[in-house]
């Protein structure tokens, strides 16, 4: 039997922080003023080869909490792209639609983390942003590495914290000075679950308060693997459903992770995109549930919408056909003018563009939480949540398609 690369969570108390990405990730207890803050002990992320028989024995150790192989993971590419329109100005229909243009908060003082394709750390609406890059591909690379060479990372960042580029405001929380980009997908769009692993664990550690993920399990790619490994197409398809159901559980146990690492001082959330393969243009029926990891436990799934025929950015939204259906929440994700690698700027359609709009009202609410002294793992997530509104939504709106609602920045 071949051995796999099996990515192992262990217990490891005592253990002293490393912020390497190399075979061992150590997770301690997040310390502050000189007192710990949270009582959840300190974990191992570590890569094991192994035997796939011995799994079973292998999660049946003390220290233990969730152990799955490495999958391949892939980029949730746009459905459509166009030219930005040069002669626009002013904030962006997605800044309007959850009303960050109006709100007092920046996101000055909150550190995000982008995990995608990396960035343009030269293109102006990064300008002023201490941007603090890592390369977690398969492929190895700069340790301060990063680089976008695909434009997808680039084009969510620029959502979440860009500064106004050509006159034009395209960040929903533009005063956000502190950023973590963690490449975990390559120009050909594909990563794999160690890598994004890797990541996850890399952003908590360092401080993120939201980590914003557009990417998604290569369910498609992993029965592809294994039959090419000699495995019949019936029992590729059965032991990808393993490999598949053993990721959510190990990512469901790095959330619960997360949740509990930086305690009441800095809580992470966890946003990733739903999915674009439903196909409700051709018939309405043709839904798809939500994509993971964005469906594992303490994630928050978003969905996309879109302008109505009138083009206000405050009513008659839609839900957008290639939107996948029971997120948790939903923003902008129709023509949404960003970053464009190289510079200037570019039109994405998607849930991937959707999810940073989510990052980024996440971002306003932390922010507005700091300042009011009442910072602490439910209240920024209850903040995020009860923000969101059914309101400029089409009348009739399925409530499975947007979840909540669309998100509001605060007022």
């Amino acid at each position: 039997m071949k051995k796999d690369r099996f990515i192992v969570l262990r217990q490891a108390d005592g253990v002293q922080a490393d912020s390497s990405v190399g075979e061992g990730l150590h997770l301690p207890p997040r310390m502050g003023a000189g007192l710990e803050v949270t009582s959840a002990p300190a974990l191992k992320l570590a890569v094991e080869t192994l035997d796939p028989r011995e799994l079973p024995s292998l999660l049946q150790q003390k220290d233990v909490r969730a152990a799955a192989p490495s999958i391949p993971m892939h980029l949730i590419r746009p459905v459509s792209q166009s030219e930005a329109d040069p002669s626009a100005s002013g904030p962006t229909w997605g800044v309007q639609a959850v009303k960050a243009d109006s709100s007092p908060q920046t996101g000055k003082g909150v550190t995000v983390a982008i995990l995608d394709t990396g960035i343009d750390p030269e293109h102006p609406a990064f300008e002023g942003v201490n941007l603090i890059r890592r390369d977690f591909t398969l492929e190895g690379g700069d340790a301060d590495g990063g680089l976008d060479a695909q434009g997808h990372g680039t084009h969510c960042a620029g959502t979440v914290f860009g500064r106004d580029v050509m006159g034009q405001r395209i960040g929903v929380a533009p005063g956000v000075e502190r950023a973590l980009i963690g490449r975990v997908l390559g120009a050909d769009g594909g990563g794999s679950s160690e890598g994004i692993a890797r990541a996850l664990t890399w952003a908590v550690q360092n401080g993120a308060h939201v980590i914003s993920m557009s990417l998604g399990m290569n369910f498609p790619g992993l029965v592809a693997e294994l039959i090419k490994r000699g495995l019949p197409a019936e029992l590729a398809t059965s032991q990808a459903l393993l490999d598949y159901r053993a990721n959510l559980n190990l990512f469901a146990a790095l959330s619960a992770y997360a949740r509990s690492y930086g305690g009441n001082v800095t809580p992470t959330l966890l946003i990733a995109a739903a999915g674009n393969e439903s196909r409700r243009q051709q018939n309405p029926d043709w839904e798809v549930a939500v994509a993971p990891p964005a469906t594992s436990d303490g994630f928050i799934s978003v969905a996309a919408v879109g302008l109505g025929a009138d083009g206000q950015p405050d009513q008659g939204l839609t839900v957008a056909p290639f939107s996948n259906t029971g997120a948790t929440l939903s923003g902008p994700g129709v023509g949404v003018t960003s970053a464009r690698m190289g510079g200037g700027m570019v039109a994405y359609s998607g849930t991937s563009m959707a999810t940073p709009h989510v990052a980024g009202v996440a971002a306003l609410w932390v922010q507005k939480l700091i300042d009011a002294g009442d910072l602490t793992r439910n209240t920024v997530e209850t903040a995020l949540k009860g923000s969101a509104t059914r309101r400029p939504l089409i009348v009739g709106v399925d409530k499975l398609d947007v979840g909540l609602g669309l998100v509001q920045a605060p007022q």
